[in-house]
């Protein structure tokens, strides 16, 4: 873990102190800072994998700094806040957090949160094929295998159930999906929604009362990882009786 850099902005000298030492004895590099000024100071030198965020900092808004943090599209980000209705924790993840862990916490799940954070950026290169399950994406020929079929899906629906698998369970919001899914740049977040819908009813058994893809009330949408495990026929899947006929088609054709 030595190659794991971590940047500490927290304003409790005690706290910042704390975590850094147990970051430590798990071998992290660790770099700490008491201020926005400090920080930014500290990120621009070092260039950290994960930024654990104040978001009360005595001297600036933890949240303005969160969105300019994400705008260096590098590390990851847990914010840490005293702060714990449900506003302020979507206020935080809109604002570019990767988790957001309210006060006081436990330190196991401080650290296991952190771990789970450091996991994302431990492949050292991109994979060719995702295997979830009933659920199976390869990246080199664009392919979705769903519940043992194949699924037809446009180059659009296909980068946008990728990007929500590879998020293993973690909301994004539509901002969020555009920026990782989308080539060019869109001004319009309800184009997400347009393509959910057309996602959803070649992959839910039923698109009205998705499963698979959920929304978030005020943050987005989120792949549910859970129900990839569970033994579902694959009779049930939500292929077209026409596509099922063309498959049988061909397999005849090719055996004669």
């Amino acid at each position: 873990m030595g190659s794991v850099c971590i940047e500490i902005i927290e304003g409790n000298p005690h706290l910042r102190s704390l975590l850094g030492w147990h970051l430590q004895q798990l071998e992290y590099r660790v770099h700490q800072a008491a201020s926005v000024y400090q920080a930014r100071e500290v990120f621009l030198s070092h260039q950290p994998t994960l930024v654990i965020l104040d978001a009360d900092l005595s001297d600036g808004d933890g949240i303005e700094f969160c969105r300019w943090l994400h705008r260096q599209e590098q590390p990851l980000i847990l914010m840490l806040s005293a702060r714990n209705n449900e506003a302020d924790i979507v206020t935080g993840l809109k604002a570019g957090a990767d988790d957001y862990l309210s006060k006081p916490f436990g330190m196991q799940e401080f650290l296991a949160r952190v771990e789970a954070l450091i996991r994302r950026r431990r492949t050292p290169t991109a994979p060719a094929y995702l295997d979830y399950g009933t659920l199976q994406i390869d990246l080199v020929q664009r392919r979705v295998r769903f519940q043992g079929e194949f699924i037809d899906l446009t180059p659009q629906e296909f980068s946008l159930l990728y990007v929500l698998a590879q998020a293993s369970g973690t909301p994004l919001s539509r901002s969020e999906l555009l920026r990782r899914a989308w080539p060019d740049a869109i001004d319009n977040p309800r184009t997400i929604d347009t393509h959910v819908l057309s996602l959803r009813k070649k992959v839910e058994l039923d698109p009205r009362q998705p499963s698979l893809i959920q929304t978030i009330r005020n943050v987005g949408y989120r792949f549910n990882m859970e129900i990839l495990n569970a033994n579902v026929p694959q009779t049930s899947t939500k292929l077209s009786k026409e596509k099922f006929t063309n498959q049988r088609s061909t397999l005849a054709t090719q055996s004669s």
